[in-house]
């Protein structure tokens, strides 16, 4: 018996909305010409959208047991592995995750380029709202309630 609790996974998965929308709200596609209150918005929101990311992805380790993740790329793998998410989605969310450090860390030396690259293909294509459809139709499909 697995004991995934589907309401934290499902309190991080409804702050996403919200966080695209200030990912869309932006008017101007690069970070670094952004202004500064607007810059550390998106910055943030992206932080946030990551930290959502492997947060949901931990608690989907856990819950079914899978292999222990040996970090946060890992996380995104085993995702993969065990088909919460497809390949497609899986290389947004490495690119996603790939951020924490600078974010996090290095926040005073982000490659706001690389940044302003991945904002603009998240919003293209999807990839947050897509992750929490996914992760929903596996709780699904594995018969764990709300």
């Amino acid at each position: 018996m697995y004991y995934v609790n589907r309401e934290q996974i499902e309190r991080r998965l409804h702050m996403l909305p919200e966080i695209v929308q200030v990912l869309k709200s932006s008017d101007t596609l690069q970070i670094q010409d952004s202004n500064l209150l607007e810059r550390y918005a998106l910055e943030r929101a992206l932080h946030l959208a990551l930290e959502i990311v492997t947060d949901v992805g931990s608690y989907l380790i856990d819950g079914f047991i899978m292999r222990d993740a040996s970090s946060y790329e890992d996380i995104i793998d085993i995702m993969l592995d065990e088909k919460v998410v497809g390949s497609e989605l899986h290389a947004s969310l490495i690119e996603l995750v790939r951020l924490r450090k600078p974010l996090v860390q290095e926040y005073y030396d982000v490659d706001r380029v690389v940044a302003s690259e991945l904002l603009n293909r998240l919003k293209k294509e999807e990839a947050l709202p897509a992750f929490a459809e996914h992760v929903r139709a596996y709780l699904d499909q594995e018969g764990i309630e709300n």
